[in-house]
């Protein structure tokens, strides 16, 4: 028996944050809704890619513990495991071998982009994928409300250079 509702989102539903992974890698999300995110990627293979309006499925797994996952267009599954009460992230991403082997396909603003990152995607390869499992600590953390789109608006490098230390 529980002692937390796995579909209460309250403590994560509105709530950018920034991390950065044990490899160096810096993320930013933003939880805009129960079914939505956008990010931004600041450094790591990918960095300077930016998504809004990912799909994506959320879910309490603990009390101040959330476990997000998705799949990009690009073919890539994303699973995050947020504990807000450590301020600790766990990333379990797994690359297809098109976006390691050629990563600055993927770089830009995504959804002005989807039609070439799908058929890129559909033209791979695949296989192997690249599984990357990290721990990451959360650097910064507020909240913005719901739907808010100004949170993520503009690529990781045309950010201040004191973001997000900028935003408190």
């Amino acid at each position: 028996m529980t002692n937390f509702n796995k579909e209460d989102l309250i403590g994560l539903v509105g709530r950018q944050l920034v991390y950065t992974f044990n490899n160096g890698w810096k993320y930013e999300i933003y939880v805009k809704n129960e079914n939505t995110v956008d990010y931004r990627i600041h450094s790591g293979i990918v960095g300077n890619r930016w998504v809004k309006d990912q799909g994506v499925d959320i879910f309490q797994v603990a009390n101040a513990v959330y476990k997000l996952s998705w799949t990009e267009p690009t073919g890539t599954d994303v699973s995050l495991i947020i504990n807000l009460g450590d301020q600790l992230v766990h990333g379990t991403i797994f690359f297809p071998r098109w976006v390691v082997n050629n990563p600055e396909k993927t770089v830009c603003f995504q959804n002005e982009h989807l039609e070439k990152i799908e058929a890129y995607r559909e033209a791979g390869p695949t296989y192997p994928t690249e599984v990357i499992n990290q721990f990451a600590s959360i650097i910064f953390s507020r909240d913005c409300g719901v739907n808010n789109e100004e949170v993520i608006n503009c690529v990781a490098s045309e950010l201040p250079s004191n973001f997000p230390e900028n935003l408190k």
